[in-house]
């Protein structure tokens, strides 16, 4: 029972304070994901946890694999079983480092300038690098995803090295809990098209999924 321009200041306002993202038509919800990686590391561990428990059956030896900076993505690296046989390039020196201690598993490491709040290299060299790859699996930590805006993400570099990963991956694996599901961020990473398998950390016939199913994304 309020006028147009009245929902339009709301919106602005609400945006202004970071509580929303305006939108053409409208407005969705921003991650809620803290932008630093050490206090993305702490958050939400349990969630994590469930993800990379689902997520681990689609490694098999002998794949390629792109693994991102994302700190979900840095949790299924941890419960990567010590006799796997991969071959990962990475940016992200969280992920090195837990790759280090397997013994079985060739490292590829994507230089470049270091962003230091996602502790991963993010420069046009990194994206080059990527370039001369093409991986059996892209292993996509998520910031933003929503049915209708796509894969979005808070940093700039970081989206653009995203949308090469994908773009050089014969599947993408997205790893995303439920709160980063129908948010969106300013910067475009790829539609929900690009994503073959979805991973989350509640059951694959909730309601708030069913968008993404109805896309043809597998649910796990």
């Amino acid at each position: 029972n309020v006028s147009e321009d009245t929902v339009r200041r709301d919106v602005k306002e609400l945006s202004d304070q970071g509580l929303l993202k305006a939108v053409r038509g409208g407005a969705v919800a921003p991650s809620p994901i803290p932008l630093h990686f050490r206090n993305r590391e702490k958050h939400d561990l349990e969630s994590k946890k469930i993800i990379a428990e689902k997520a681990i059956s689609y490694l098999k030896d002998g794949q390629v694999v792109f693994i991102d900076g994302g700190t979900t993505s840095l949790a299924l690296v941890a419960s990567f079983p010590y006799d796997l046989k991969l071959t990962v390039i990475t940016n992200s020196f969280p992920v090195a480092v837990l790759i280090e201690d397997l013994p079985n598993i060739e490292l590829i490491f994507a230089g470049g300038k270091m962003c230091k709040t996602s502790f991963a290299t993010a420069s046009i060299e990194t994206i080059d690098f990527f370039r001369n790859f093409r991986a059996d699996v892209c292993l996509l930590g998520v910031c933003s995803m929503h049915h209708e805006r796509g894969v979005t993400g808070i940093i700039y570099d970081d989206s653009q090295i995203k949308k090469n990963m994908i773009q050089n991956s014969n599947t993408v694996i997205a790893l995303s809990s439920i709160e980063k599901i129908g948010t969106a961020e300013a910067y475009f990473v790829c539609p929900i098209k690009d994503i073959n398998i979805l991973v989350t950390n509640i059951s694959p016939e909730e309601e708030a999924l069913k968008p993404y199913k109805e896309a043809g994304i597998l649910l796990v």
